[in-house]
């Protein structure tokens, strides 16, 4: 549950996740669609009121024509000094009347009306002030109501994207269990959605029911190999004791010995491979066990022991385990071995080359050691460590020291402390 809640606010943070790419499109896109609704009401609202204020100036024209033809009056309200130079050369030019908007005094705007009359320019002026502080109220309310549409909409799409985006990283979680090895993991999705993602999780799930059938049928052959050969070999192992002894007879024997050790460390892997192995755990001391392993495979170790400590663990497996690694060490590197227990974890160090990259990257490979300076084998000895190492729960991992060597750490499960 902390875990779920963990990734959860990951994902919130996460400001480049799905969700918040889908909320910053439909913010930009409402944003656009305000913007162009504001600019295109802005227009016909200030056209509207520009076409009010040339009527108003109009009208106010040919009243003071009417005065003028009357009484020989012009308007006193409009100086003809603060005419705008560029309308009354348009009048004096045509003959004609116009109409200007003079916003030269933005907190008194005009909207001008001139004619030329018996060679005088008769001129009149309206206040434009109402209607352009109407038209900044609209633009403020314009303003206004397109930032409380995307306060709602922005959560909303947010909201909205959660299904699509809980989709996916249920895909996601999937695809890494796959990773980690659980063949059985599937979406669990019946394909009948016909979207993209509902695509994606179908073509998943086959994906991982091949890889499962063809890694079983692997192992089946593999198993299968393994169980075939150990017949004849057997047959092999009584016929090498019947021959005289010799210098032929002693290598028939040795390479004998190596393909049933193969054979075995094969039906190993198999059964490891199966997922059949249990945990057969006992509290046993860690120091005690890793010597006798060391001591049981035949080569020099220097061994070192920090404590008394006791692991709750399976003392058969931990020792394959031991014995791998150690005989692994010296087949492949170099003397010294060094061997350190300390707490739950045991250290196996020799001073060699060092282990190849791509086991560093990939982790052990059955029949591949990897570079030739490490040696030759069949690559199953790190192979089987692993996967015991998976049935007791520890945690087995690889690396290079800085100044040359392998180094391998096996970390148990728990530790229960020291004997007492």
């Amino acid at each position: 549950m902390g875990r779920a809640v963990a990734r959860r606010n990951r994902g919130l943070s996460n400001w480049r996740s799905l969700r918040w790419k889908i909320a910053a499109l439909v913010a930009l896109a409402s944003c656009a669609v305000a913007t162009t609704v504001g600019v295109l009401v802005h227009r016909s609202t200030s056209e509207r009121l520009m076409g009010l204020g040339r009527d108003r100036a109009f009208s106010a024209l040919v009243s003071a024509l009417d005065d003028y033809s009357r009484t020989g009056a012009t308007p006193t309200d409009a100086d003809p000094a603060q005419i705008p130079p560029a309308l009354l050369q348009q009048a004096v030019s045509t003959g004609q009347h116009r109409t200007w908007y003079d916003d030269r005094r933005s907190e008194i705007p005009w909207m001008w009306a001139v004619q030329p009359v018996d060679g005088r320019i008769l001129a009149v002026r309206v206040d434009m002030g109402s209607e352009m502080r109407s038209l900044q109220a609209l633009d403020r309310n314009i303003v206004a109501a397109s930032l409380a549409v995307l306060a709602v909409v922005v959560p909303l799409a947010v909201l909205a994207a959660e299904l699509p985006h809980r989709r996916l990283r249920k895909v996601a979680r999937t695809a890494r269990r796959i990773a980690d090895g659980d063949l059985e993991a599937r979406t669990m999705v019946d394909g009948r959605g016909g979207d993209e993602i509902t695509e994606i999780s179908v073509t998943l799930d086959s994906m991982a029911d091949a890889l499962r059938d063809r890694l079983l049928s692997e192992q089946r052959f593999t198993a299968d190999v393994a169980h075939e050969l150990r017949t004849p070999l057997m047959g092999l192992v009584v016929s090498t004791d019947l021959l005289p002894d010799g210098e032929a007879t002693a290598l028939v024997r040795d390479r004998v010995q190596v393909l049933r050790e193969l054979v075995e460390d094969l039906l190993e892997i198999s059964r490891l491979d199966s997922g059949a192995e249990r945990a057969d755990r006992a509290s046993v001391p860690l120091g005690r066990l890793v010597e006798e392993s060391v001591a049981r495979t035949g080569v020099q170790a220097r061994l070192t022991v920090i404590g008394d400590p006791v692991a709750d663990t399976d003392p058969r497996r931990l020792d394959r385990i031991i014995s791998n690694l150690v005989s692994n060490a010296h087949r492949h590197g170099r003397a010294p071995v060094d061997v350190t227990v300390n707490g739950a974890s045991i250290v196996v160090r020799d001073h060699g080359p060092g282990f190849p990259d791509e086991l560093l990257a990939e982790g052990p490979q059955r029949f591949r050691t990897g570079a030739a300076e490490r040696g030759q084998g069949h690559g199953l000895g790190l192979t089987i460590a692993t996967g015991q190492a998976r049935v007791i729960g520890a945690a087995l991992a690889f690396t290079n020291a800085p100044e040359g060597g392998a180094i391998a750490t096996l970390r148990l499960r728990s530790e229960i402390g020291p004997q007492g």
